[in-house]
């Protein structure tokens, strides 16, 4: 895990359910890419390997995860997470599992582009 750099105090500031899904999230990145910079950008988490970031947040209803764009292999898997009018946010409610393997694969697939 990272040394300490604002993202525990982001965590800090949910309920302890939306922290356990911060934490899942959190810990994908870590698991899929050990040599992830983790900090705070944009006043939300952020997640880079070379120069391409990915970011969570966390709302009353949704975690968003952004930018998720050309990403052709998984467009038919995210599609039913793409928040209305964008092309690069997506949304994970938090009356519904996290969708674990496939942010696993759209962080696999973002750090190899």
């Amino acid at each position: 895990m990272p040394k300490k750099n604002g993202v525990d105090d982001y965590i800090a500031l949910f309920d302890p359910e939306i922290q356990d899904r911060l934490k899942s999230l959190r810990k994908l990145f870590f698991d899929v890419c050990p040599d992830t910079i983790e900090s705070i950008r944009y006043k939300m988490p952020a997640y880079q390997i070379g120069k391409t970031h990915l970011y969570f947040a966390a709302y009353k209803k949704h975690i968003g995860f952004y930018p998720v764009y050309g990403l052709a292999a998984v467009e038919p898997e995210i599609e039913d997470y793409r928040a209305k009018g964008t092309k690069d946010s997506l949304h994970f409610l938090h009356k519904h599992p996290l969708p674990l393997d496939l942010i696993k694969n759209i962080i696999q697939l973002k750090y190899t582009l």
